[in-house]
């Protein structure tokens, strides 16, 4: 069985940085894709980021990339999430998942087999 937990969400303001760190753990998680997801109120969950299965190539929605960055320390099995210039519309649950089989909906919900328990972030304006 394959944990994943996420942490370092807050209450920031307009145009702060936040960093969220994901550490996975279990038998084969770091062969795993992992990916960053974030769910506002009545709103579905959304694709922020990932690095794919056994790949250091990372993959950005278009509306956070050159804003938020993706990185991880194999040696820590951890994954982290750079948020800059945070925006009152990036407020919500962020998520972080691990997707043990190749998919080619990387950045489908559907893609990914376990998940964190979400962290909230909140900017105020």
């Amino acid at each position: 069985q394959v944990q994943v937990v996420e942490s370092g969400g807050g209450l920031v303001q307009a145009g702060d940085s936040l960093r969220l760190s994901c550490a996975a753990s279990g038998r084969g998680s770091s062969t795993y894709a992992m990916g960053w997801f974030r769910q506002a109120p009545g709103k579905e969950r959304e694709f922020l980021a990932a690095f794919g299965w056994r790949s250091i190539i990372a993959h950005y929605a278009d509306s956070v990339k050159g804003r938020f960055f993706i990185s991880r320390d194999n040696a820590k099995n951890t994954v982290y999430l750079q948020m800059n210039s945070l925006k009152p519309e990036d407020t919500a649950i962020y998520y972080c998942a691990a997707s043990r089989t190749y998919s080619d909906e990387i950045g489908s919900p559907t893609s990914y087999d376990y998940w964190g328990q979400g962290t909230q972030v909140t900017v105020s304006s």
